[in-house]
């Protein structure tokens, strides 16, 4: 019996990837699949230092990363999902207007604490804050969230007034108020991509499983996790 398909991606991607991963078991019977998902610099180091994986599914340019490098096949990429970011205050706490530009801006500058993730999202936004010409206005009141840890966990502990996150990862998460995503002229947009990883052991069967994860019929479930098909 062959052993389950390895595939190691960053906790954005975690829930929209199971529910995908259990719908290509249902079609396929017997097929043993195994996810893990860690925070995405942890995963790359992992997939940097040799460890066994069949796929790999990261940021866009943490994947052409690392097929630069010999981890990933060249030309196995496909492009999963595109995620956007939005914003979240602890459960009973006041609302800040975040509907454009100028008001988000305002919030930020209210906010005495903020939280974003070590993920591209996290130095996309460090440059709007540069951008803004606020970043050393605001640069001590800025929790980044370790590697693996939910932003919105330390929302909804109060470490955190004003939470900047992937909305997959805020979605049903107790203890916080989703506010919605950044307004469009300032949205932070990430392509999540999957591709073969070199030390694949069954590299059919997960050239199958990646044609799956870009298929068509996977855009429903895309969009239920906050997600639009890429």
């Amino acid at each position: 019996m062959a052993s389950p398909l390895r595939i190691i991606s960053s906790m954005a991607t975690k829930q929209v990837l199971a529910e995908l991963i259990a719908q290509y078991q249902q079609a396929h019977p017997g097929v043993e699949i195994a996810l893990e998902s860690v925070g995405g610099v942890d995963a790359a180091k992992r997939v940097q230092a040799g460890e066994g994986f069949d796929i790999v599914a990261l940021a866009s340019n943490a994947v052409d990363q690392l097929t630069a490098s010999g981890h990933i096949a060249a030309g196995s990429r496909v492009d999963v999902v595109r995620s956007g970011v939005a914003l979240a205050v602890r459960a009973g706490a006041p609302h800040p207007d975040i509907s454009t530009e100028a008001a988000l801006k305002a919030a930020v500058l209210a906010a005495p604490t903020l939280g974003y993730s070590t993920g591209p999202s996290g130095v996309q936004l460090a440059r709007l804050f540069e951008r803004w010409g606020i970043a050393g206005q605001i640069q001590d009141r800025i929790v980044t969230a370790p590697p693996g840890v939910p932003v919105g966990s330390l929302v909804a502990s109060g470490e955190v007034a004003l939470g900047f996150q992937q909305l997959s990862e805020l979605l049903g998460l107790p203890g916080i108020h989703l506010l919605g995503p950044m307004p469009e002229p300032v949205q932070i947009i990430t392509t999540f991509s999957a591709g073969l990883a070199t030390t694949s052991t069954q590299p059919e069967a997960a050239r199958a499983l990646l044609g799956h994860l870009a298929s068509p019929a996977t855009a429903a479930i895309k969009q239920r996790h906050g997600m639009q098909a890429a």
